[in-house]
């Protein structure tokens, strides 16, 4: 069984650009879901949820680097500045994209059947995730990927 090469680098700023956009629309998220007595898929929060979680699936599947978020980073904001020190792999934090589809995609679904505080409790285990990337560059979901990664690789022998 022979590894995949790992696919071109990225520069690990993106993500972070990414996250910290998306840490403010789920900020908002959460705002209009405590301020707004209605919940479920009429409320303005559940449809912002939404669209975040479909931006979450356009990460997940189609790869970091051509998530919106990504392009908007590389087009407008990485020209301005130095190159950056080393690049990153970037399949943990597209692998980071469909964690936060499952957290987004589950509170949409049960906001949709008006779930109480789904939208609240879902934007808001999302914000904190980008959040810590956004501001310390800690990524919970590459954190996962790389745990899956030590698990599935093979014992070396005698071990």
């Amino acid at each position: 069984m022979t590894d995949r090469a790992a696919p071109a680098g990225i520069d690990p700023r993106g993500p972070r650009f990414g996250a910290a956009i998306t840490a403010v629309l789920l900020l908002v998220v959460v705002g209009l879901s405590v301020s707004t007595p209605a919940a479920g898929p009429a409320s303005a929060a559940w449809w912002l949820l939404a669209a975040l979680a479909v931006l979450f699936g356009w990460g997940a599947l189609a790869g970091i680097a051509r998530h919106p978020w990504g392009l908007l980073f590389r087009t407008l904001v990485r020209p301005r500045l130095a190159p950056p020190a080393e690049l990153e792999d970037p399949r943990p934090p597209t692998f980071a994209q469909g964690v936060g589809l499952a957290v987004t995609g589950i509170a949409v679904v049960l906001g949709l059947f008006s779930v109480p505080f789904a939208v609240t409790i879902g934007a808001a285990l999302a914000f904190v995730a980008a959040f810590l990337n956004a501001v310390f560059g800690f990524c919970i979901g590459c954190q996962l990927y790389l745990l899956l990664v030590r698990a599935r690789a093979p014992r070396a022998a005698g071990h």
